[in-house]
């Protein structure tokens, strides 16, 4: 029977959604809307005790919040956060109850970040930056103010650069009397404008500078297709004159050179997108995913002062893009770095971020969880794929796709009541879910309490078949493409768009670890309010004051203060399925990495943690009850090295997004794909690639959500 078929015979459509991520997640949520009136029913086939993904977090001793790394949401995850008010919406809990009630009870705007930067003379520095709102919330409906073409993303580009003249204006005291903005008028009257700005030097000044981005902005609003070779111009000019202005301060000024490296680094993105003609190109930015960012920066004259600056250095860092873990080998596909700056710059409502008032698993994952299952969805946790069936060619009728005939699992544990494991605890009023399995669920085994349930690894003799037709109609393969060796081996055998996928789809390994303190940062020494920062050294260049989680944990003595720690790690080949030593050798790594991380490194930003130089105040650590000493208190910490195939970070490295295969594919007649890694539209790892892509999935099932529907999704 093919997916047709089963369309048209009238009964709900079965879905197997294998995975529990943000994308699986999405898929599930969007084929169980109301409006389209039971026509799916849906099965969540899970590993392990938790949904998440690379999202899991789990409640340990003391109600502590564990991660798998350091999750912060951005304002311009227009699609995620539209699931997340829609989910909390229809929870509507008891506020006498739970403390998470409505969304902007889970996500609170956080403006501030920061970046590290090396001077000169050797001496880090903080450059903090405060992004102020743009109009709206995450979420809401688009309206006109927000861009979504590449021309969108130029004019706002436009008048940012415009306000950071402004600011370096003011900072040099340079006040001349012209005004900042170009005169409205028609395309003619604006073209002469600027034409005349040129011919008499004006843009040899501050306030000619200013006026002459003024005429840009305005050009790029008011003409369907610019003049090109105006802009052109006018874009050099703006640049030589601001470089003439700045270029003597740049050394003795730390301050003035991190704002030149930002104006430079806007004014090279527009200069470039204009070069390559990204506007009219129907590829729009993808037709420079070839390049590395760096590269397609310095082809379009950004200056080497730019291309190492904490800026760009900031940017690799947040997505983790280093190939194989070496940070001698920053690389992003261009195309996809200059969509992410735009978005990320030009695109956000609210704030610059949003951090979570839980963990990634409290605040997303069980209200997700909850919700589905008053929908009717069905969860059954351990379950680890082991293949996915395909149709054998010969069997095929003359009008029948290769489908899905078959999915087999490993059943990992079953419950002693025979029924639905129940996963979730409460920790004040909260549902989270622990960082163990609730054992005493399961049946018991020697082996129960050592096993990795959720590593590549961990299998059991006992296994499930399901059978198309009889089981399950439709697959939703959510699993990560590290996972696609192990749980897919007939599809990849038989494509070779697949195999090619998943050759070029590089993973990263990642770890983080986390601190609770018995000291407050401004008494360690960090002067400036709550932050996110990054572009600090490696092998821990990002970091977080997490501390707001204190009061949502469960403590009888709490820490004073909370951070968390992130970057890659070096990165070796896939795992053998058998290799377990991966997961003790990487977290062993990770917690040297961070050991000499707070002895060494630390210093530069918390000068009063240390004891003496390269000996970091180990009795800093909160840790109750534990009378250990020295850097055997680290171990009352957290910390986690990401080596298994499924958490690795999925780079988008030069060159390869052309392998990605969308949602959308129909290859095999009754599968589709879900995840960051798939053609999505935002091809990051990150929360809003992943929802993008579970909506594209749904699509694909059952054409709903409709594909204008799905915020930014520009791809045919």
């Amino acid at each position: 029977m093919s997916a047709d078929d089963v369309r048209s015979s009238g009964a709900p459509t079965r879905v197997a959604i294998i995975g529990g991520g943000c994308a699986a997640m999405t898929t599930a949520w969007e084929l169980t809307q109301p409006h389209l009136g039971g026509a799916y029913e849906v099965t969540v086939y899970q590993q392990g005790w938790r949904l998440g993904g690379k999202g899991a977090s789990g409640r340990g001793a003391d109600g502590r919040i564990e991660e798998h790394g350091l999750h912060l949401w951005m304002g311009h995850y227009d699609n995620a956060f539209q699931l997340m008010r829609q989910c909390y919406a229809e929870l509507d809990r008891d506020p006498q109850v739970c403390p998470l009630v409505h969304w902007t009870d889970a996500f609170k705007p956080d403006p501030t970040c920061g970046l590290m930067d090396l001077g000169p003379d050797g001496v880090w520095r903080r450059m903090m930056a405060h992004f102020p709102p743009f109009n709206g919330l995450p979420g809401d409906p688009v309206d006109e103010s927000l861009p979504q073409t590449v021309t969108g993303y130029l004019v706002r580009s436009a008048g940012l650069l415009r306000s950071l003249l402004v600011s370096a204006r003011a900072m040099l005291d340079q006040q001349d009397g012209s005004t900042d903005t170009a005169p409205p008028g028609t395309r003619d009257l604006l073209v002469r404008y600027a034409t005349d700005l040129l011919k008499y030097g004006q843009l040899a000044t501050f306030g000619g500078i200013v006026q002459g981005v003024a005429a840009l902005e305005s050009l790029l609003s008011v003409t369907p297709v610019f003049p090109r070779e105006l802009v052109g111009k006018l874009l050099e000019a703006v640049k030589a004159g601001a470089n003439a202005l700045l270029e003597p301060l740049l050394d003795g000024d730390a301050e003035c050179r991190y704002l030149w490296e930002v104006i430079d680094t806007v004014l090279t993105g527009i200069r470039g997108t204009i070069l390559f003609g990204l506007a009219t190109d129907p590829r729009g930015f993808d037709a420079i995913d070839d390049y590395d960012t760096r590269e397609w920066l310095a082809l379009c004259g950004a200056s080497e002062r730019t291309l190492n600056s904490a800026f760009i250095r900031g940017l690799y860092d947040l997505a983790f893009a280093y190939e194989d873990g070496d940070y001698d080998r920053p690389r992003i596909a261009a195309g996809q770095g200059l969509r992410g700056g735009f978005r990320m710059f030009m695109a956000y409502r609210g704030a610059l971020f949003w951090k979570m008032q839980g963990g990634m698993g409290d605040v997303v994952f069980a209200p997700l969880y909850e919700a589905l299952k008053k929908r009717g969805v069905r969860f059954e946790f351990f379950r680890r794929l082991e293949n996915v069936e395909l149709s054998a060619p010969a069997t095929l009728g003359p009008d029948e796709q290769m489908h899905v005939t078959g999915l087999t699992f490993s059943v990992q544990a079953r419950t002693r009541s025979g029924g639905e494991y129940q996963p979730l605890v409460d920790v004040n009023g909260l549902p989270c879910w622990p960082a163990a399995p609730l054992y005493e669920q399961l049946v018991d085994t020697p082996s129960l309490r050592s096993r990795q349930f959720e590593a590549i690894t961990d299998r059991s003799s006992e296994t499930e078949h399901l059978a198309v037709g009889e089981d399950f109609d439709l697959v939703v393969l959510g699993v990560s493409v590290g996972a696609l060796p192990y749980v897919a081996k007939e599809i990849l055998a038989h494509d070779q768009r697949w195999r090619d996928m998943v050759t070029h789809l590089k993973t990263v390994q990642t770890q983080c670890f986390q601190l609770w303190l018995n000291r407050g940062l401004d008494e360690l020494g960090w002067p400036h309010p709550s932050a996110n920062v990054s572009a600090f050294v490696e092998p821990f260049d990002s970091w977080a004051d997490m501390s707001h989680l204190i009061a949502a944990e469960d403590w009888d003595e709490p820490p004073e203060a909370i951070v968390y720690f992130c970057n890659a790690m070096p990165t070796g080949p896939l795992p053998a399925e058998d290799d377990e030593a991966i997961h003790v050798t990487g977290n062993a790594l990770a917690r040297r990495n961070a050991v000499h991380f707070l002895n060494e490194d630390l210093v530069h930003m918390w000068p009063d943690a240390v004891r003496a130089p390269g000996e970091f105040d180990w009795s800093l650590l909160h840790a109750p009850g534990d009378a250990s000493q020295g850097e055997t208190r680290f171990d009352s910490q957290f910390w986690i090295a990401n080596t298994n195939p499924s958490e690795r970070y999925v780079l988008c490295l030069p060159g390869t997004p052309r392998y990605r295969i969308s949602p959308l594919d129909r290859t095999y007649d009754n599968l589709t794909i879900a995840g960051d890694w798939t053609e999505c539209g935002f091809n990051f790892g990150c929360v809003e690639g992943a929802v993008m892509s579970g909506r594209l999935a749904a699509h694909a099932c059952s054409l709903s959500p409709p594909l204008e529907a799905i915020f930014a999704y520009d791809h045919p």
